[in-house]
């Protein structure tokens, strides 16, 4: 007789994501949209385009006020952003 191996069908959904190369746009993906969360709705409604490029998240700002007060608490909002998502997705915030 032989034994079966089981796992979670998280478990083998993870491994099939990691596979297919999917798990790190999903998480960059996730950390885009968990920016209003991290923030707030004020720096939300100043927010513009925001884009992941080697493990830097791009932050567009509109006011320069707040553009430059975010700029001061960058590694705190990488270290929230990062738990948000639960995973070491970006190392930088660059805003502009």
């Amino acid at each position: 007789m032989f034994r079966q191996q089981v796992k979670s069908l998280s478990d083998i959904l993870q491994q099939l994501m990691r596979q297919e190369g999917l798990e790190t746009p999903l998480q960059q993906k996730r950390l885009i949209e968990s920016w209003e969360k991290v923030t707030g709705t004020v720096v939300a409604r100043y927010t513009g385009e925001k884009f992941i490029k080697n493990q830097t998240l791009h932050v567009k700002i509109t006011n320069p006020a707040l553009r430059q007060d975010l700029s001061m608490m960058r590694s705190q909002l990488v270290k929230r952003l990062n738990e948000e998502v639960g995973a070491l997705v970006i190392t930088e915030v660059r805003i502009y």
